[in-house]
């Protein structure tokens, strides 16, 4: 728990302290006077005011941050301190002061995605399982051992990158073509059709799977051996992979451990790989007895998976373009699935809340280093996302009264500003009532 709300309380700091960030620089470069930026929120820790005389803050609540300009200038204010003043700017500086924030947000994504395709990943490769009969990807005619290569026209390499591209029509229905390398090495081309979900819930099953995409099963991989077991007593080594027992071929971990379970003081034949080479040796498993009274074999190994991986890895410039595609994408498939909320395509029980991003962030946080990455991306998306929608309190609310404020010629009345206030706030409200409601109902079941 505790390493989850670390993680959360990091993500949530960065991007908040991000997206200030956009806001303070902007205002910086447009003349406007910044009274305080704080890294945190409730009692000042450290302060310090630099020559500008902007107060730096360090607040005890370290759940992102704010900065507070001088909106307007006071009476008895000199010419140049009534110029410094945000709300005397003209309107051009003071929509890109509101717009710095989100795209401080979508910029620093793209940055995170950009050094994750320059340092590299390693992925599962996109292998295929066989695709259950029925389902889209057996009536495109795809089998088991398939590679998939490309995906409507983009290559890919691993399963995640197959996922992304595949995300759009698998989410909307259509129709994708996919380039494919058989086990025997011959390419070819296939259509999979997908028909439209009638409304997507998180309870639903993952669209891959329900399209009849998944992985193909790892092969046993031992990745230690106990002393004084059969498999030290029949020369198993760390690092063997095992391909056959017995009369069982290419089995996955559970069925090679139900064989071994099933022959106990039985020896059996194992064929396994040790460094590219085929191995066969003779165990026999020993014999215990099961909490149900059974007797069963065991062979003393911890096992594995031994997924076949690549690295997924991109020159500086492919590394920025492939960012900057990733971000606005990704803004786009955000925009499209709020989109299909309002008309019912999908279900609002898709609204995440502060326990399902803290749930995600201590997930990925233990993944690795590149799953938080690639978290805090995603995030700061939401993030950037969220605030441009016109929504009164939010970045967008301000640039919709500055875009009025251009087809009238003149600010938009105060009481405009007040009960836009009123409406967005509860809009904002009744929006997170329900993230944390889909949050304590996922939580709780």
């Amino acid at each position: 728990m505790l390493y989850t709300l670390i993680a959360f309380a990091v993500a949530l700091g960065v991007l908040i302290t991000f997206h200030e960030l956009g806001h303070y620089w902007v205002a910086r470069r447009c003349g406007v006077r910044v009274l305080r930026f704080s890294i945190g929120f409730g009692k000042v820790l450290m302060r310090r005011v630099d020559r500008q005389g902007t107060e730096w803050a360090l607040s005890a609540i370290p759940l992102g941050g704010y900065v507070k300009m001088l909106d307007d200038a006071p009476a008895d204010a000199s010419a140049a301190q009534a110029a410094s003043a945000f709300n005397n700017k003209p309107l051009a500086q003071r929509s890109a002061i509101v717009l710095a924030g989100p795209m401080a947000n979508l910029l620093l994504a793209a940055i995170l995605y950009s050094l994750l395709n320059f340092a590299g990943t390693r992925e599962p490769a996109a292998i295929l399982a066989s695709p259950p009969a029925g389902t889209a990807a057996a009536q495109a005619g795809l089998t088991e051992g398939d590679r998939i290569t490309g995906v409507g026209g983009h290559a890919v390499q691993s399963w995640s990158q197959v996922r992304w591209q595949l995300l759009d029509v698998l989410s909307s229905g259509g129709q994708v073509t996919l380039d494919v390398e058989s086990s025997a090495g011959n390419e070819r081309e296939r259509t999979l059709v997908v028909p439209p979900a009638a409304s997507q819930s998180p309870e639903d099953a993952d669209p891959m799977v329900q399209a009849g995409l998944r992985l193909a099963a790892p092969r046993p991989l031992i990745t230690q051996v106990l002393p004084d077991g059969a498999g030290a007593q029949s020369g198993l080594r760390k690092g063997d992979i095992i391909v056959a027992a017995g009369n069982l071929q290419t089995p996955d971990a559970n069925a090679l451990v139900r064989e071994i379970q099933a022959h106990p003081g039985q020896t059996l034949p194992l064929t396994l790989m040790r460094d590219g080479t085929a191995l066969t040796l003779r165990i026999t498993p020993q014999r215990e007895t099961a909490s149900d009274g059974r007797d069963i074999g065991r062979i003393g190994v911890v096992l594995g998976p031994d997924f076949p991986m690549v690295t997924v890895r991109y020159g500086l410039f492919e590394s920025v373009t492939r960012g900057v595609s990733r971000t606005v994408d990704t803004v786009w498939y955000s925009l499209k699935m709020m989109g299909r909320m309002v008309v019912g395509d999908v279900s609002l029980r898709n609204v995440s809340g502060p326990v399902t991003i803290a749930d995600y962030a201590g997930q990925t946080a233990r993944m690795g280093f590149a799953a938080y990455i690639g978290f805090l991306a995603l995030i700061s998306v939401s993030i950037g996302v969220l605030n441009l929608l016109p929504i009164p309190m939010l970045d967008g609310g301000h640039l919709m009264y500055y875009l009025f404020e251009a087809v009238r010629g003149k600010p938009v009345p105060e009481s405009w500003f007040e009960n836009g206030q009123r409406v967005g706030l509860g809009l904002l409200a009744a929006l997170m009532g329900l993230a944390f409601f889909n949050d304590f109902s996922r939580l709780f079941s």
